[in-house]
Formats: structure tokens, C-alpha cells, sequence
């Protein structure tokens, strides 16, 4: 089944590019189409981390302290009672296997916010725009509904109508962090091949990569013989993940698939299980070719 009938069958509308890191021979639904990246971001951001530590701008092994005032929600550190002490190599580590956005903003803060948007630049994604790490995104929800913290939010977004939630700015291409799919295979591209910074660096992102504990969406529509590093991005009615997947032959394939769906809802297992078919199916199409 091909992979736009596939997205179809669970009715999401979809982007999606693959492509081979090595030939370059490539398949695409709407991939050159703006969408939002939300935490896909952070790949960008430990790449960043990972040029500066081997380049001896930052010691990986510096402590941080993860106090109560840093946490914004989400998985790993913001679920810990007490104040916590990692070091930043760790706060990569948690940033992309958890997607923990407490420990991505205090890396963030601690390689340069200014900085993450120019490696953008460098690399030549010249439609990859960063407005800020998950500190300002949440910021931008609570202005946009009007809520002065994390529980005012929460009682204002459950009454809030369907139409409303999609006019945040977070759902808005043009207002929030964004790329398109053929721009984050490029990324992968880059990094996969060691041409998006010291190669030293570039296995550091590739490791870490690898190390993602979400399972449901990329890596379920492969066997286990086929190594997958992804990162996922999730908002309400975007399902979202880039990665690239490697064949016992050699062959190596970056992914980007972004899924929408009709009502906002964050649990649609058939989507991610889809994203995953679909995937396959398209990585198969380049294979076969």
C-alpha cells in the first residue's frame, strides 16, 4: 500500500520525505511544505551541545542543578519531587531520549539560545526557523490564552473550543519553531554523513539518537534487525518524528514524517503506528528502486 494511502486509511494528514543518505535517491508527500517541528527541534540543539564539547567551549561533565522553578512539564526531570544534579552531557542524554523539555531549555540556556538558530543557518536550512527552546513556546501558550501559570493554563485550555486551541501560535508554522520534512532530512543527512560538524561530534548526536525510548511511531514499522534513531515531536493532533533507519546491509535512510489529525487529541496509536507503515513502505520504494 502506498505510503499516502496508508496516511488515508486513519484519516491524518501528512508530509513526508526519505531519503538515501548515501545515493541521495529520494520519495516525498508535501515535503517541502512549512510545518511545526515542536521537540524535533532538539536535534539541533544537541548538535549544537555536541560541537561546542568537542570543539572545549563547554566541559560535558559540568554540573547543572534542576531546581523546582526549572521545571516545565513533560517527561523525566519535571516528574522528580526534589532539586536534581546532572551534568550537561546528561541533559542531552534526557533531552532526547525523554524528550525532557526542562532538561533541553537548561541546555539551551547554557550553549546560547542565539546560537541554535545560526547552526541553522550554517548548514544551509534556510526554511528551519527557531523562535526559542520549550521556555518560550510554553510562554507563548500561556500569553495567547492569557493564563499567568502552568495551572491557570490547564483550567483555561480544557474549556477552550477546538477552533481556538489551533489559533495558538504554537500550531502556526509562522509563529513557532518550523521546517519541512525534505529540510530535517537534510539535517539527518548532514549528521549521518559527518558533514554537519566534527565527525566526533556527529556520532555523539547519532549515539543519543539512538538511545530514544518512544518506540510507537518510527521504529514500529521496522524488524528488529533494522537500527532506528529517531526524536519525536508530539503536540495535540500532531504526531511527529525524525530519524533514520539502518539496514544490516549498510543501507541507510532519513526520515521525516509529520501527521495531523482532525481533532486534537495526543493519543492515536494508530497514527503512530501508521507513521511507522508508512515509513517502511517508502524506505522499501527506495530500496527496490
Amino acid at each position: 500500500m502506498p505510503a499516502g494511502d496508508i496516511f488515508e486509511r486513519v484519516g491524518v494528514e501528512a508530509r513526508l520525505h526519505v531519503v538515501d543518505v548515501d545515493s541521495g535517491r529520494e520519495v516525498g508527500i508535501r515535503a517541502d511544505e512549512q510545518v511545526v517541528i515542536a521537540s524535533v527541534f532538539k536535534i539541533l540543539l544537541v548538535l549544537e551541545f555536541a560541537r561546542q564539547a568537542v570543539a572545549g567551549q563547554v566541559d560535558p561533565t559540568e554540573r547543572v542543578l534542576v531546581r523546582a522553578e526549572d521545571r516545565l512539564g513533560g517527561w523525566g526531570t519535571a516528574g522528580c519531587a526534589d532539586d536534581v544534579e546532572l551534568s550537561l552531557r546528561d541533559l542531552a542524554y534526557l533531552t532526547m531520549s525523554v524528550s525532557d523539555n526542562t532538561a533541553a531549555d537548561l541546555l539551551m540556556r547554557r550553549v546560547g539560545p542565539d546560537v541554535v538558530p545560526l547552526l541553522a543557518a550554517e548548514l544551509g536550512l534556510a526554511r528551519t526557523r527557531v523562535v526559542g527552546g520549550p521556555r518560550q513556546v510554553l510562554e507563548s501558550m500561556f500569553a495567547d490564552v492569557g493564563a499567568r501559570d502552568a495551572g491557570e493554563f490547564a483550567r483555561i485550555f480544557a474549556t477552550l473550543p477546538e477552533d481556538r486551541v489551533r489559533a495558538l501560535r504554537v500550531f502556526d508554522p509562522a509563529h513557532t519553531t518550523s521546517s519541512t520534512a525534505r529540510e530535517i532530512t537534510r539535517l539527518l543527512t548532514l549528521i549521518w554523513r559527518n558533514e554537519a560538524g566534527p565527525a566526533t561530534a556527529c556520532a555523539m548526536v547519532r549515539e543519543l539518537m539512538a538511545r530514544q525510548m518512544f518506540w510507537t511511531r518510527l521504529a514500529s514499522g521496522f524488524p528488529p534487525d533494522v537500527r532506528v534513531a529517531g526524536k519525536t515531536g508530539t503536540l495535540p493532533g500532531l504526531h511527529i518524528e525524525a530519524g533514520v533507519v539502518e539496514y544490516p546491509d549498510g543501507g541507510r535512510y532519513a526520515v521525516a514524517v509529520f501527521a495531523q489529525t482532525q481533532r486534537l487529541t495526543a493519543r492515536r496509536i494508530d497514527v503512530d503506528l501508521a507513521m511507522g507503515e508508512a515509513a517502511r513502505t517508502a524506505v522499501e520504494a527506495l530500496r527496490a528502486a
